[in-house]
């Protein structure tokens, strides 16, 4: 996969026809981390992904599910780390939607965070209208955290660079203010590609693995650099994100 683009942040188990989609991501030389919301989604993803093909399984547990699976599902969730070599989605919610659950969200998120796997795996998280407190936690725990659709405040993204966090950027941030007053602030050596798919759209459908390419191009025009500089960069720290031996040091601060 050294050479390949890889989308850190894929909903495989919500399109229509994954199939397709992997099909698709196959013929485009693209790999997948296929997130999901749940152990048990996991368990199922797991059970029928081709072990030879380009998606790679994570396991979640959606903060918008904590206060529907509570402990019990931090105890399913911990019967399947071993196993996993990806993790995510997990994360808080504090925005609208997630606020009622808030006090459970932190218990079942405190809880992941002390599994000895999130300190050696990859770990993709949401931190809508919580980004403060998930890098504070984030943080103390030594996760090798990239935070997927980051939303909060500059300084907020300046602790969590500091902390050694990388941050996944999809075709929704390339074209709005916010995202890419965001991306001209990150250092390219901690970007990496995600698609959010399929809830995120372009040209009037939703984004797949194979649209990587594109992104890539998006990103070369705001960065005023050649696709192909872009592509070498993130290859890298795709590599850097996923090689084990980076691990004991991914959450430390830079010298």
């Amino acid at each position: 996969m050294t050479d390949a683009l890889l989308d850190t942040h894929c909903h495989l188990d919500a399109y229509p026809d994954p199939t397709r989609v992997l099909e698709a991501a196959a013929a485009a030389g693209v790999h997948l981390v296929a997130v999901t919301n749940t152990p048990d989604g996991y368990r199922r993803l797991a059970t029928l992904l081709p072990r030879s093909g380009p998606a790679h399984p994570a396991l979640g547990l959606h903060p918008l599910h904590a206060g529907q699976l509570g402990m019990g599902g931090v105890l399913r969730f911990s019967r399947q780390a071993a196993g996993a070599t990806w993790i995510g989605e997990i994360g808080l919610d504090f925005s609208a939607v997630g606020r009622a659950t808030r006090d459970t969200q932190l218990t079942v998120f405190d809880a992941l965070l002390a599994l000895p796997q999130l300190r050696v795996r990859p770990v993709t998280v949401h931190s809508r209208g919580a980004e403060r407190v998930a890098v504070e936690r984030l943080t103390d725990a030594g996760t090798r955290a990239v935070l997927h659709w980051y939303t909060g405040p500059l300084g907020v993204a300046d602790d969590a660079l500091a902390a050694g966090m990388s941050f996944s950027v999809n075709p929704a941030m390339v074209v709005s203010a916010k995202g890419r007053t965001l991306l001209a602030r990150l250092p390219h050596d901690r970007v990496v590609l995600e698609t959010d798919g399929p809830y995120t759209g372009r040209t009037g459908r939703p984004c797949e693995p194979a649209d990587l390419a594109t992104l890539v191009e998006d990103l070369a025009r705001l960065w005023q650099t050649s696709p192909a500089q872009v592509r070498a960069s993130i290859c890298e720290n795709q590599r850097r994100l996923t090689d084990p031996r980076s691990a004991a040091g991914a959450a430390a601060p830079p010298d």
